[in-house]
């Protein structure tokens, strides 16, 4: 194995850790800090009149120094922002020995050495917000040279900006580009606030298994992965709505659960191998009241997270204010492609598809065909948020057959900027129709769809002990972040997307 090669700025960094410890300097100190406020709380509160933060204790990055002789200024970095930081040697060496003004701070700590203060508030006299040191502590020394963003002119030179450093080092994607942990605080808001709504719907949050002997719950195709002691081939789990069911059948009247879902698919701007996916399922209830439900949650979010309803995505501003727009998805086909597919079997269908010019295979059946169809023509309209309703019975495997047409399903997918947000059906729960869909599927598997789904006959037992009406709700968390904060890519609003080795 080939030993590990530094540059010249790592070499000086170790050298400079080497002579800290010579001069008795722990450059990983013990972990406790007394911390007290930070960056952001000292901007938003001092108030020289009132003399307020005359005891400041706080830490962070050292992003840049200037300096001047016995007295220096630089910048300190945490959580929350950054601040100016007045070092005098005198204040913090106030007895004969210098060292740590001299020695330490002027030469051996870098940029990007974590820090700790201790010293007032105060304004200089150029007017600048400022944290006076009465004392410094080295917490952790950095060993490698932070990339330094610069500004000029309102031009930034040297920007951390290349997507494959970002993804692969988000560690140093945060430090030097800290407008980024806003679309992740951003991210956790839209989960407390859905959170927060579920509850007060009345449901319980769950949780359900994630390695599963069979991948139900959706058409994909699945991690396979191998358990020793059983000596059995498990799946991680493409969704967790059949467990989620299970539950109503047991009597839990709302329950929902933030699932990390894995489907071996291909990786693109809106598709990670590992996903965050919301489903709840809430019992007497149906598709029709869902939509009501997703609206009022949608305006909830957008309120929070951005203070009001209307939404930048893109070159669109889209308006999360209910009501939406209701469109069945073989008027959508009619409207957008001219052609009215009701009624047609699957011969007609491939037809219609070769008419259009809209790639399929010899896999494909009447829903994957009549699918390709709306993905081709009518997706890409959907931009204000569309519920696109009442799908085809063979695109729909797990939702009960609607009231009025057994041939559709009483199910709605919400289309928002041309993407899918949401998924849900008023849920099937004849335990023998259950059962032909899903040997339908396994027929679909033989042809060569390696998305359809596997019979799961321990869920068909579960529907024979009875489940109420039951309304379930989908929903992708990853894409939701991307439209709330206008990213245009699914690895901007993951802390760490997959990538290909670099090796």
């Amino acid at each position: 194995m080939n030993p590990i090669e530094y540059n010249e700025q790592e070499l000086l960094r170790r050298e400079s850790l080497t002579k800290l410890r010579e001069l008795g300097i722990e450059p990983y100190p013990a972990p406790l800090y007394p911390v007290n406020t930070t960056a952001a709380q000292i901007a938003a509160e001092f108030d020289p009149e009132k003399g307020n933060f005359q005891e400041v204790c706080i830490a962070g990055r050292v992003m840049s120094r200037r300096i001047m002789g016995a007295a220096s200024f630089g910048e300190l970095q945490d959580e929350t922002g950054r601040i100016q930081i007045y070092v005098k040697r005198d204040e913090i060496c106030p007895d004969e020995d210098k060292t740590m003004y001299n020695t330490v701070w002027k030469k051996l700590l870098d940029i990007g050495d974590i820090i700790g203060i201790k010293g007032f508030a105060f304004i200089t006299q150029t007017g600048q917000l400022s944290v006076h040191a009465k004392e410094l502590t080295l917490l952790s020394k950095s060993l490698k040279v932070l990339p330094i963003v610069k500004e000029q002119d309102g031009k930034v030179f040297d920007a951390f900006s290349d997507p494959e450093l970002r993804y692969r080092q988000r560690y140093v994607d945060l430090i030097v580009n800290p407008q980024v942990k806003e679309t992740f605080f951003k991210r956790a808001q839209i989960i407390a606030t859905m959170r927060e709504y579920f509850n007060q719907a009345g449901c319980l949050e769950v949780e359900t298994p994630i390695l599963q002997s069979i991948p139900g719950g959706a058409t994909a195709r699945p991690f396979i992965t191998h358990h020793n002691a059983l000596d059995i081939d498990l799946y991680m789990r493409i969704a967790n709505e059949l467990y989620l069911k299970r539950l109503i059948v047991g009597g839990y009247s709302g329950v929902y659960e933030f699932a990390k879902d894995f489907r071996n698919e291909g990786m693109d701007k809106t598709h990670n191998p590992e996903f965050t996916c919301m489903e709840i399922y809430v019992a007497y209830k149906d598709y029709i009241w869902m939509m009501e439900f997703v609206e009022k949650m949608l305006e909830k979010i957008s309120l929070k997270v951005n203070g009001k309803t209307e939404v930048q995505i893109g070159e669109h501003t889209v308006d999360f204010r209910p009501p939406y727009r209701r469109l069945p998805i073989l008027e959508a086909i009619k409207e957008y492609a001219g052609v009215d597919v009701s009624g047609m079997d699957e011969d007609q269908l491939r037809e219609t598809c070769k008419k259009l010019n809209v790639e399929i295979d010899p896999s494909m059946g009447k829903g994957k065909l009549i699918d390709a169809i709306f993905g081709e023509y009518a997706e890409h309209n959907l931009i204000e948020p569309t519920f696109i309703t009442d799908y085809p019975v063979e695109m729909s495997p797990l939702t009960k057959r609607h009231r009025t047409n057994p041939e559709l399903t009483e199910r709605f997918e919400l289309f928002v900027c041309g993407k899918e947000l949401a998924n849900a059906y008023s849920e099937l729960n004849d335990p023998i129709d259950q059962l032909e869909r899903f040997q339908e599927q396994a027929k679909l598997k033989s042809k060569g769809d390696d998305e359809a789904m596997f019979i799961d006959m321990d869920f068909v037992h579960a529907l024979e002990y009875g489940m109420p009406p039951t309304s379930g709700l989908g929903m992708g968390i990853d894409r939701l972040t991307m439209f709330m904060t206008n990213q245009t890519t699914i690895q901007d609003v993951l802390f760490f997307p997959q990538m290909r080795p670099k090796d």
